[in-house]
């Protein structure tokens, strides 16, 4: 049977989505910012997926004296470290697969990242506290690492004797460059381009969704995290070496103002500020943007849905800005 023609284009779409390979090297890593000036080390377009392997925040030398067996070293890890010049890092400490760029974004687009898939690259993660960082610094004015095994099989860390972490591993930062204007930004802090977020709900399965500032969005991701608690309050998570699946759509012309997401149950507003009540006023203030934009509500009624049915959550305390953000259960929007 001949298929009418645009039934047949669609049902052809997907054959010309590509997917591509992105591994963390020296020359394709950004160390510790987020840059509208740094070169995309892949184009891609519209619609593409690329499998992106990132790299645990922290060195060789320091997994090492912590116990970590040399040959169990990312090799990878070792040549980025040996690789990168000093002046192509920081100001922060992430290492960052990327900048993607996509073919077509532009300021004023909204770029979609929609998290497929998510593995463990390695059996092992840390969690640590150091000196003057962290929630309590007056309370642990010293510094101490943890090596915890992961089970890939029953998906679990092993913490200690009798404690075991159920494992539900996201990226700690995912992000797009800023405006030009913020020149070369620290990956610690989170901001309007994402980055650091630190949102545990942005596992496989949920989307985000970025605002587009330059040319290309330039998209980055890593700061693997194999499990966390709201508030990361000593500043790490169990942190670890993942591989990405991402899916990118671009929409034109759809100016998202500010970082969200979406679960398959829900959707997210986030805010991000060095006053926690800052963050809280942005993240509710952007869920009535949504609400309004999105559903058609009234200010006045997406304001009081959000008391009665949303939950503010503390995302993160210790990156210099706050992270909160509003999930609203799409089980509310019967019959829309």
């Amino acid at each position: 049977m001949r298929l009418p023609l645009l039934a047949a284009l669609v049902l052809a779409g997907p054959a010309f989505a590509a997917t591509h390979q992105l591994k963390p090297t020296p020359q394709t890593v950004a160390w510790g910012h987020y840059d509208a000036s740094d070169k995309p080390v892949l184009t891609i377009k519209s619609g593409d997926t690329v499998v992106m392997h990132t790299l645990l925040t922290n060195s060789p030398i320091g997994l090492e004296r912590a116990g970590v067996a040399p040959h169990d070293i990312e090799p990878e890890l070792r040549e980025v470290f040996d690789g990168v010049p000093l002046s192509a890092r920081g100001p922060g400490g992430h290492i960052l697969t990327g900048p993607i760029a996509i073919e077509g974004a532009e300021p004023g687009d909204t770029l979609e990242v929609r998290i497929r898939k998510i593995d463990l690259a390695i059996p092992y993660s840390y969690t640590a506290f150091r000196y003057g960082a962290g929630f309590l610094t007056d309370d642990f004015p010293y510094s101490r690492i943890k090596i915890v095994p992961l089970d890939r099989e029953r998906m679990v860390g092993k913490f200690g004797p009798g404690i075991e972490v159920k494992l539900a591993p996201f990226f700690g930062s995912m992000g797009v460059a800023p405006p030009a204007t913020f020149g070369r930004v620290d990956s610690a802090p989170p901001g309007i381009n994402g980055g650091n977020m630190d949102d545990k709900l942005l596992v496989a399965g949920t989307t985000l969704f970025l605002p587009v500032y330059v040319p290309g969005a330039l998209f980055q991701a890593g700061d693997g995290h194999a499990a966390q608690g709201n508030g990361e309050v000593t500043i790490t998570a169990l942190e670890t070496s993942l591989i990405g699946t991402f899916e990118f759509i671009l929409h034109k012309k759809t100016a998202t103002p500010y970082p969200r997401a979406e679960t398959p149950t829900a959707y997210i507003a986030m805010g991000f500020d060095d006053d926690l009540s800052n963050a809280t006023r942005k993240a509710v203030r952007n869920m009535i943007d949504f609400l309004v934009t999105a559903k058609g509500m009234t200010r006045d009624d997406a304001y009081m849905l959000i008391s009665v049915s949303g939950d503010v959550e503390i995302t993160e305390l210790v990156d210099r800005n706050k992270g909160v953000h509003v999930v609203l259960p799409k089980s509310v929007f019967v019959g829309r």
